[in-house]
């Protein structure tokens, strides 16, 4: 590579750096500075809209000249954000310390004087191969592996290697320098879609023994804790601990994955000190999550060190595009910090790492995804990515551009979107949504669920809006029939202080809780809450040891009832007299736990000659509120009934409140919230290649699209993959 003459180079001094060296504590480098978010940005006066841009993958010979059209395009287009910089640590240091800045602030000075904003990325994800070969001890070393993973694929590193972090320290030092003082720099995504990288180098082991440590103090309370002495595996002295690598203990691998999820968050706590220490006065601090509910990552806790979350979510296109997945995702983004989120890379045209899963939107598709994410609170939207790449591992995950960088079909629905919020952004931007309903999520439930799988069913690789996990597929359903029914949700977690803000509580599969957490749900439904559980709830404690005491353990007064056996299911059994009216869906499968009935009633019972004696779901009313549980996994049909009843219970589908959004065609999805001016907004979508009309319920105002005025009770028109945003008058 040309090197630009010195003047380009901004580097800090040696004796600058060693002043903010980290400190190196039992093998982990932990941030010295304060890791609580502190948001100094302006507020965003509108909806940002734009895509992730790499001017720099560009063919060589297309280098000359191309910056201009893009930024042209870009500019008619209406596009306003960008997000660089964050994959190619290779260029801003092609060698050791030598740091170069000339080949991305033309294009940033390019963004600038066209009045696109830009995001950019500290470039911590992918090292550069002089440090793999100068310095090999900084890629991980994987499970089972005797030595580290060769160099080659992006996130190989251990993160918690000294070396690895001096080197990254020192360049995001030098870069958030750089870009304090630019105006154009409008905020810092930290790496990029961050986990542990399944690493189990030798220093990741000596951190997780000190870790254990400072939680029992002796390996005589681990023993304990963990029930050590099943097969004779008792930790006589800490400098006997074993690794990771090949334990059986359930207790030791839950707490390797919380490990694994500290790490995480100390990772981006201190390279988001690192960026407070050095950005300017109006730039937020972010971090892109890699899609959420990840087993090795604790979205709540990480979310604290940032100003602002955002998701990168990915999703089925055609048929298979029915906006519940973006909202689930988009749900859970928003309840991380109960606010406004962003999203730093959707779909553009196409996805995956090889060709055989093209499935380009439909007509309307990108534009309706884009209303989809802004009506869940979203503040921003950019796809991934700007131009599709015409090399390596994703060259078909294509951009907004096709490989011949022209416009296109995809690039007009763009342009189209993107006038229209350059007229309605500031109507739409920091919309504040409030629900009723909130679903309990346990990563520890997630993990102990892993390690025993109640079912063999293969959730084998990736595929866009499908959960990865059993667990998650739990979630997801549950999620999705409240989603059916156009009922707003938020999510919980263990550590939330209070549910009393919510009707009404949904408590998937809750396998691993300590006793506080049990005892919270009680205290919320004697207190007059509602709760949906699922089968799998209270049985093992915050060690992910059964209890020994009769399932399900602290919540058996709440439940009504108790159980000692339990049976996998090797085919669906129905419901005796289908008594939620689902014909051929009316089955349950895999799991069956036999509920003694103490206080509760049987909604539903087994359709079997031995299953039979047992119910399937039941309802126990206790104190001034009531605990639905199901003992059994049941079909989606089947559970969207029992959501339907619950809701209906607890007062959520009365005449009066959301019973018009239930009465809404199939594909027609409603949500709602109050926009800064304090005005209702809803917005209707149509996820269907079919119109629709639906009578509008709520005060008379206009469809923001369009300017049209809309009366109470009207009648109002969707087009096939079209939408309307009403804002009520007052």
């Amino acid at each position: 590579m040309c090197k630009p003459p010195l003047s380009a180079f901004k580097i800090l001094s040696p004796d600058s750096l060693l002043a903010l060296l980290p400190v190196l504590a039992g093998g982990l480098l932990f941030s010295a500075g304060t890791t609580q978010a502190q948001n100094t940005s302006a507020p965003q006066p509108t909806i940002l809209y734009g895509a992730a841009y790499y001017n720099e993958y560009m063919p060589a010979d297309l280098q000359p000249g191309r910056l201009e059209k893009d930024v042209a395009l870009m500019k008619d287009a209406g596009i306003n954000v960008v997000r660089m910089g964050e994959s190619t640590w290779s260029l801003w240091e092609p060698e050791d310390g030598h740091f170069e800045y000339a080949w991305m602030d033309r294009i940033v000075d390019a963004m600038g004087k066209a009045g696109i904003k830009v995001i950019m990325g500290t470039p911590t994800y992918s090292i550069p191969t002089w440090m793999a070969h100068a310095h090999p001890e900084v890629l991980a070393r994987y499970q089972d592996a005797a030595a580290s993973t060769t160099y080659g694929y992006r996130q190989n590193m251990d993160t918690d290697n000294s070396v690895y972090r001096n080197y990254a320290k020192r360049l995001i030092i030098n870069l958030v320098s750089h870009y304090r003082d630019n105006p154009t720099v409008i905020g810092w995504q930290l790496d990029n879609e961050t986990s542990s990288y399944g690493a189990f180098n030798q220093d990741v082991f000596d951190g997780f023994v000190g870790h254990l440590k400072q939680k029992f103090g002796t390996t005589d309370a681990l023993n304990k804790a963990w029930f050590l002495n099943y097969w004779g595996q008792d930790v006589n002295g800490w400098e006997n601990m074993p690794t990771r690598d090949r334990a059986t203990s359930t207790s030791y691998k839950l707490e390797w994955s919380r490990w694994s999820q500290m790490r995480v968050k100390d990772f981006l706590a201190w390279q988001a000190d690192l960026v407070r220490q050095n950005r300017g006065p109006n730039q937020f601090v972010t971090h892109d999550y890699g899609g959420m509910m990840k087993l090795d990552v604790n979205e709540p806790e990480q979310a604290k060190v940032l100003d602002i979350v955002a998701n990168n979510i990915y999703h089925g296109t055609q048929d298979h595009m029915d906006g519940a997945w973006q909202t689930e995702q988009s749900d859970f983004a928003r309840s991380l910090k109960h606010g406004s989120f962003l999203i730093t890379e959707t779909n553009a045209q196409t996805l995956e790492w090889d060709s055989a899963a093209q499935f380009p939107p439909y007509d309307g598709q990108m534009r309706l995804d884009v209303y989809n994410y802004l009506a869940s609170g979203a503040n921003m939207v950019e796809y991934w990515h700007w131009h599709s790449i015409h090399g390596g591992q994703e060259t078909y995950w294509k951009g907004v551009l096709s490989h011949d960088l022209e416009p296109n079909r995809a690039y007009a629905e763009v342009s189209k979107t993107a006038h229209e919020l350059q007229k309605i952004g500031t109507e739409l931007v920091d919309l504040k949504i409030k629900n009723q309903v909130a679903i309990l999520y346990s990563v520890d439930s997630a993990n102990g669920i892993s390690f025993m799988p109640y079912q063999r069913a293969g959730f084998a690789g990736w595929t866009p809006g499908k959960p990865g996990d059993s667990y998650s597929a739990l979630v997801g359903q549950l999620h999705r029939s409240l989603y059916d029914l156009n009922i707003g949700v938020d999510f919980v977690f263990p550590d939330t202080a209070d549910f009393s803000q919510y009707r009404l509580l949904v408590v998937p599969a809750l396998y691993v809780a300590d006793d506080a957490l049990l005892q919270k749900i009680s205290d919320y439904v004697k207190g007059g809450g509602h709760v949906l559980m699922t089968f799998k709830s209270g049985f093992t404690n915050e060690n992910d040891a059964v209890r020994w005491v009769r399932a399900p353990g602290p919540l058996r007064a709440a439940a009504g009832f108790s159980y000692q056996e339990f049976s996998n299911l090797e085919k669906p059994l129905p419901l005796k007299g289908d008594p939620y009216g689902v014909g051929t869906e009316n089955r349950v499968n895999t799991w069956a736990e036999f509920l003694h009935l103490e206080h509760a009633n049987a909604l539903a019972f087994y359709d079997h000659p031995f299953f039979g004696h047992w119910p399937a779901i039941t309802r126990n009313y206790y104190g001034s509120g009531w605990l639905t549980y199901e003992g059994t996994q049941l079909s989606d049909a089947l559970q969207a009934k029992i959501v339907r009843d619950c809701l209906k219970t607890a007062g959520l589908t009365s005449p009066g409140t959301t019973n018009s959004d239930q009465q809404l065609p199939a594909h027609v999805r409603v949500k709602h919230g109050v926009n800064r001016a304090g005005k209702q907004i809803h917005y209707y979508l149509n996820f269907s290649s079919d119109p629709h009309t639906f009578v509008y319920p709520y005060g008379a105002g206009s469809d923001l699209l369009t300017g049209a005025s809309v009366a109470h009770r009207q009648s109002v028109s969707l087009k096939p993959w079209d939408l309307v945003i009403i804002e009520e008058s007052k």
